[in-house]
């Protein structure tokens, strides 16, 4: 018995190897036909979309570099004004971060509540999870500039249509990221909190939200980095904040051109402080030091 299952194994090694090696030539095969359906798709669309640019992007390819050297050259040659006109631009800056701080924290409380409400296991109604991820779905898909838009032709330009624009779009991504962290929380404690006769929102106050705090306001940190990008980008619409000045100096065209490079300087350094800050706090949140 043992002599003929000695003599069979190297038929079944060999049995095996070959089955591996198919399974890795077929995987390569498909891993082959993606990639080349992946290129012709990009070919096509790249086609599509030259087709439809004005001009034709390889006819104005050689200009790529002569509107980022007219502001250079012009910045560099009012440099002596680059301090005051970053004084200048400051309370326009103040106002796209007040927009990103007061949308962000508006949609962090909207992501809160829509995870909590379609997290399995923990919503106060289940049979509606469905309906309030495919609502957090919704806020999510629809572009931010799309809301502001709509926004600004029944409100008017301002800030206002920016922030409420933001923060719909920030509860429906933080809804969906806070619920896969809520997913992960321990029900020991809502048991514990259920068998005192404590209702749900005692039992998410204090049993579910002490253990996901660190990541909720670590994405919530990480979205507010990506809401002053969004808020100075709406002010190119009309929204407000230092994207609308950086639109009009960028319009005016030659003349003005130092002003926009001190706008681009203020909301480049801007950007970058706020990144770090908020990295390192969100190290120390996630890392528990």
């Amino acid at each position: 018995m043992t002599d003929a299952s000695l003599a069979h194994a190297p038929q079944r090694l060999r049995a095996l190897q070959s089955s591996y090696m198919a399974q890795v030539q077929r995987r390569r095969l498909y891993g082959g036909l993606t990639l080349m359906i992946f290129v012709v798709l990009m070919v096509a669309g790249f086609n599509v979309a030259d087709g439809r640019n004005a001009g034709g992007f390889w006819d104005g390819l050689h200009q790529i570099g002569d509107y980022p050297a007219d502001v250079l050259s012009e910045a560099w040659e009012k440099r002596a004004d680059l301090p005051a006109l970053i004084v200048r631009y400051v309370p326009a800056l103040i106002e796209t971060v007040n927009i990103a701080a007061v949308s962000t924290l508006i949609g962090a409380l909207g992501g809160l509540v829509l995870s909590l409400l379609g997290t399995r296991g923990l919503a106060r109604w289940p049979r509606l999870i469905p309906l309030f991820r495919r609502l957090s779905d919704v806020l999510r898909a629809v572009p931010e500039i799309v809301i502001a838009l709509v926004l600004i032709f029944v409100l008017g330009g301002g800030p206002v249509p920016a922030m409420i624009a933001i923060a719909f779009h920030t509860a429906g991504a933080l809804g969906k990221m806070f619920s896969e962290v809520a997913e992960n929380a321990d029900l020991k404690p809502v048991e514990g909190l259920a068998s005192t006769g404590a209702n749900w929102s005692q039992r998410m106050l204090l049993g579910v939200l002490p253990q996901v705090a660190p990541n909720y306001v670590s994405y919530a940190l990480l979205r507010f980095e990506i809401n002053i990008r969004a808020s100075a980008i709406l002010g190119f619409v009309g929204a407000g904040g230092i994207g609308y000045e950086l639109r009009n100096a960028m319009a005016w065209g030659p003349g003005r051109f130092d002003e926009a490079a001190a706008i681009f300087i203020l909301l480049f350094g801007t950007i970058v402080f706020f990144d770090q800050v908020s990295s390192r706090l969100r190290d120390r949140l996630t890392e528990g030091q």
